[in-house]
């Protein structure tokens, strides 16, 4: 799939605040971290998932998107 075609767009969602905010992600780096604009928790990937977008998000990253297996796999 090219990366015309995926959804960059992830709206990511606080576990702790419920705060959403849409994000583009990168198309080149997993990203690990995310200080939620809501409460300032620092999200991380839950366990199993490659990076916040496949754990908080509304899409998946581009890679999982892709049928990669994740950004890090």
């Amino acid at each position: 799939m090219s990366t015309s075609a995926m959804n960059l767009q992830s709206t990511v969602t606080c576990p702790e605040c419920q705060h959403e905010a849409t994000e583009t992600m990168p198309t080149n780096a997993c990203q690990f971290f995310y200080d939620c604009k809501g409460c300032g928790t620092v999200l991380r990937p839950k366990e199993g998932d490659c990076c916040i977008y496949c754990s908080y998000g509304t899409e998946v990253c581009p890679p999982m998107q892709d049928g990669g297996g994740g950004c890090c796999g």
